[in-house]
């Protein structure tokens, strides 16, 4: 069964750092996109960065250029998103995605065109 769990969420201050995880089981995705997304309180749900299987094409939301990461460690089969000078605009709930189906006003949770979705976390930036 497809499964994924995202940790590291919490309350961090403008111009902190975080790292978010997402703990990834039961398909291979060294052949799947994974991606990051968030939904912020009376906001649609947005793209925040993906990744490609080959891990050479990166895709950042104009947003969080320069200030966002997004990695995956084989060994612990985890994706990853590094978090850095978060403003309060980063504020949302953090969804971690395998094969999302990539679509403008898309809801930030499982559809049959996705092979995976997680069950979100939450990041609160605080001036």
């Amino acid at each position: 069964k497809v499964r994924l769990q995202e940790s590291g969420g919490g309350s961090v201050q403008v111009g902190g750092s975080l790292r978010l995880s997402c703990s990834l089981s039961g398909f291979d995705f060294e052949d799947s996109d994974l991606a990051w997304y968030r939904q912020a309180p009376g906001k649609e749900c947005e793209l925040v960065a993906s990744m490609d299987p080959d891990a050479t094409k990166y895709v950042y939301a104009d947003s969080v250029k320069g200030r966002f990461t997004i990695s995956r460690d084989e060994g612990v089969k985890t994706v990853f998103l590094q978090m850095n000078d978060v403003r309060p605009g980063d504020t949302a709930v953090y969804y971690c995605a395998a094969d999302p189906r990539y679509e403008a006003g898309r809801e930030c949770s499982y559809s049959v065109y996705d092979l995976g979705w997680g069950q979100g976390t939450l990041v609160t930036v605080s001036s």
